[in-house]
């Protein structure tokens, strides 16, 4: 184990077999990557856990995918975790989502970038990560661009992903350690261990910017 890395990874020959399918899954596509599931693979339950809830509410369920992967990236920008943000949905990729769109994420009210629904979306990010308070406008604003089903999944999700991520902020785990040689998942600039190692090393790397 790295000497700066809080808990170990449960070794993926110890799993059973149900668990070490979900790891290869994890190798093949990503969010979550293998590393974060092997930290929680001590514990079965609560392996099983996220990984069901992950699935249900995130890469599957009621709001579209896109929006709630520009919701888990702005959780990520906040409480800096950058196991979490320097991951990217294929599902997501594959909708057309692109690197540019993650760009302005902490300023997406005052950015072109972003349409009427995702800003919507990301201020209810905003709220639930920042511990806002709320009031009628915005809650009409939410309920103009989300039919409640969508509300409650996305809430859910948003607040699944902010609880995990403020938690692996602090183990210092990485990538490229637990079933390495794929780069599922992974933003540009980290998709090997020389490239995650180099864009991390720059001056201007992004979790080092400080929150907005």
């Amino acid at each position: 184990m790295n000497p700066k890395q809080r808990i170990s990874y449960f070794p993926v020959e110890q799993m059973d077999a149900e668990m070490q399918k979900e790891m290869d899954r994890c190798r093949r596509e990503g969010t979550p990557r293998p590393e974060s599931s092997a930290v929680r693979a001590h514990v079965p339950a609560a392996f099983w856990s996220f990984a069901n809830s992950w699935r249900d509410l995130f890469r599957n369920g009621v709001c579209a995918h896109p929006i709630k992967e520009l919701c888990r990236l702005y959780v990520s920008r906040s409480v800096q975790c950058d196991y979490c943000g320097n991951q990217r949905s294929v599902k997501a990729a594959g909708a057309g989502m692109i690197e540019d769109d993650v760009r302005d994420l902490l300023n997406f009210e005052k950015s072109a970038r972003y349409s009427k629904q995702q800003k919507a979306a990301l201020s209810y990010a905003e709220a639930i990560t920042w511990h806002l308070d709320t009031d009628d406008a915005f809650w009409a604003r939410l309920h103009r661009h989300f039919s409640e089903p969508e509300l409650v999944e996305l809430g859910c999700f948003i607040a699944l992903t902010m609880g995990q991520q403020s938690w692996l902020r602090l183990l210092n785990i990485d990538h490229h350690q637990v079933l390495a040689g794929t780069s599922a998942s992974m933003a540009p600039g980290y998709q090997t261990q020389d490239e995650l190692r180099r864009s991390k090393g720059d001056p201007e790397y992004w979790a080092k910017q400080g929150r907005a």
